[in-house]
């Protein structure tokens, strides 16, 4: 595989590689927006509710990933959500700060190379402890060809909380929505000899282990 690269989206350059993946994803080939410059804001570090991150395969723009902070949990009523049994919203607006992970995508071509996806989600993954949030959520859509449905439940532990017909995406199939508990996460696989979870975790030890010891305090 050739060189990966990930980097926060916080320039002009940056900005402009991001929109081009969306673009090509999103815009052309999924057709489930009409622009894709409308998708990102100008970047700056003073943006505390959303983060881009654009990964690079020999410097050429391969893939994206968004996070958006203090993610609603109060979905509008036209989205028409359903929740599994025994999930409450307002249980887990206790239970633990959430982030979106949202316009999470590769280009075709890359699709094949799950290290980009991974280092990817490392990345986010650092940034959201060390901002103290514990939890992701996001959505996927049912039945989509390119869906990450398995990936997420099986690989990483995300969790199934419900479904809704209607979102900002123009696509006709259902959303599944699902969460993930970081440090639930880290707990079972910290001894996985697995090459995925050395991949998401590389450098992140240290830091996932003092946050394990801080709510066993």
């Amino acid at each position: 595989m050739s060189r990966i690269t990930v980097s926060k989206v916080l320039n002009h350059d940056d900005r402009v590689a991001a929109i081009s993946v969306v673009e090509q994803v999103f815009q052309l080939e999924k057709q489930w927006i009409t622009s894709a410059h409308e998708q990102l804001p100008q970047c700056s570090e003073s943006n505390d509710d959303c983060s881009w991150f654009l990964a690079r395969v020999d410097d050429r723009p391969a893939g994206v990933l968004r996070l958006q902070y203090d993610a609603s949990l109060d979905v509008p009523e036209e989205y028409q959500v359903t929740f599994e049994p025994g999930v409450d919203p307002e249980v887990m607006k206790k239970q633990g700060r959430y982030v979106e992970i949202g316009r999470f995508m590769i280009l075709k071509e890359f699709r094949k190379h799950p290290r980009i996806a991974l280092r990817l989600m490392r990345i986010a993954t650092q940034e959201v402890l060390e901002k103290d949030y514990t939890h992701f959520i996001t959505d996927v859509f049912e039945g989509e060809e390119h869906s990450p449905l398995n990936f997420h439940t099986r690989v990483l532990g995300f969790e199934i909380i419900g479904r809704h017909m209607f979102g900002e995406l123009q696509c006709s199939s259902t959303r599944i929505i699902l969460t993930l508990d970081i440090l639930h996460m880290y707990r079972r696989v910290r001894n996985s000899r697995s090459r995925i979870y050395r991949e998401l975790t590389e450098g992140m030890s240290g830091l996932l282990d003092r946050k394990l010891s801080a709510i066993r305090l």
